[in-house]
């Protein structure tokens, strides 16, 4: 295959992901001080999607970091979380989680339509874990 401009082979969760890895190598020198990242965790999940996380979350530390995700292990990782809802005429609302609404979300981005007391769980140690982490 021969070469070719990378907008025109590779897709966009790799351009984001490309993008990302620029962010963190070129982290200590760029002065842009914000970045949105839209489905950087396209096609990835598991253990990936948590590398994927940490290192947005340490760009977070840096700068300020919008990046839409529909990956728990991603979205664990951020300082923050808001929630993003397409209504059906297509207007979108959009609003911040406080801790125990954010545990629900992760909750549900973990087992679906059901939030059972496992879940619930999975989602507290996710946080917690992060939050461990953070501290180190």
């Amino acid at each position: 295959m021969p070469f070719a401009p990378l907008d025109q082979v590779a897709s966009g969760g790799e351009l984001s992901r490309i993008s990302l890895a620029i962010q963190v190598v070129t982290g200590q020198i760029d002065s842009v001080p914000s970045c949105i990242y839209d489905e950087v965790d396209i096609g990835i999940g598991g253990r990936i999607a948590e590398i994927v996380g940490s290192k947005l979350r340490l760009l977070g530390s840096q700068r300020q970091i919008l990046c839409i995700t529909h990956l728990p292990q991603v979205a664990v990782q951020g300082h923050g979380h808001l929630h993003v809802t397409k209504t059906d005429d297509a207007e979108v609302e959009i609003y911040p989680l406080d801790p125990a609404l954010r545990t629900d979300e992760i909750a549900r981005m973990l087992g679906g339509i059901e939030i059972t007391q496992q879940t619930l769980a999975h989602a507290e140690e996710m946080l917690q874990r992060v939050t461990e982490s953070s501290l180190h």
